[in-house]
């Protein structure tokens, strides 16, 4: 049993019998006295991808889901997602089109990930922080360019449009930025 005190970002409890990954939390004091602590979450139930808020007072207590993080590598993509394979057990786990969509333009074959699995089956996968990625379309290289705020669009291989500087030109592996999809840096 967890109690409100230990909430934390990344931290999966569970709530209505499934996993929830704990997104934001905030503690607000009460203005009144005798009140208790209230602690605001935000939180992605695992299951259904659905995004809620909720509030619990200090000293609640829930429970600590059956989740396990493992180390996995993308395998490949087929017409129903994409297909995952846990790197401790060598056991594959399929993801269907809908979760596995906003993940594509970040995988590439091997690339290694973390699986989330709740009573044995794949609930989630969390990406590095950055991938590596080639460019291959973008504008021409812009002669005299200065390392201003300007940039311009680049296509990487696996489909994902950032905006890069415009010095880059095509075939160059850049660092991706998987939580904001931004460029970072030349790989």
């Amino acid at each position: 049993m967890l109690t409100t005190s230990d909430f934390k970002r990344g931290l999966v409890i569970q709530l209505d019998g499934a996993p929830c990954l704990i997104l934001d939390v905030t503690f607000q004091s009460p203005s009144a006295r005798g009140a208790n602590t209230m602690v605001k979450t935000r939180y992605r139930n695992l299951l259904t991808s659905q995004v809620l808020d909720r509030t619990f007072r200090s000293g609640d207590k829930v429970d600590e889901a059956d989740y396990e993080r493992h180390k996995g590598q993308f395998l490949y993509a087929d017409a129903n997602g994409g297909v995952f394979m846990d790197l401790e057990t060598y056991e594959q786990f399929e993801m269907g089109e809908e979760g596995f969509a906003a993940l594509a333009p970040y995988l590439l074959d091997g690339t290694e990930v973390t699986l989330g699995l709740f009573e044995d089956r794949m609930v989630a996968v969390e990406l590095p922080l950055t991938v590596e990625l080639t460019v291959t379309e973008t504008a021409p290289v812009i002669k005299n360019a200065t390392a201003t705020a300007e940039t311009k669009d680049a296509v990487l291989e696996t489909g994902l449009k950032i905006k890069v500087p415009p010095y880059l030109e095509s075939g160059v592996k850049v660092k991706v930025d998987t939580r904001e999809a931004r460029f970072i840096s030349r790989a």
